[in-house]
């Protein structure tokens, strides 16, 4: 684990470091480090998928603070 990871962990998808909620994105366009992502609002935003490896357009991710901290499967 990571520090970042450590310091950051999901708790109901909480961040235990700040309190905020990490917010469900979905891929719109895969690069390297940063994607595309959109959220259920329709807001787009560059999202760091270092954490999480590579990803596809159509993977849903759990984000915070322009992160990807996790994959969210079968949502």
């Amino acid at each position: 684990m990571t520090e970042f990871e450590s310091a950051c962990e999901r708790d109901d998808a909480h961040c235990i470091t700040c309190g905020d909620e990490g917010t469900a994105v979905r891929v719109l366009d895969a690069g390297e480090e940063t994607v595309r992502c959109v959220d259920q609002d329709g807001v787009v935003h560059a999202i760091a998928v270092d954490l999480v490896g590579s990803v596809r357009p159509g993977d849903r991710l759990l984000a915070h603070a322009g992160v990807a901290l996790t994959r969210l499967e079968g949502v």
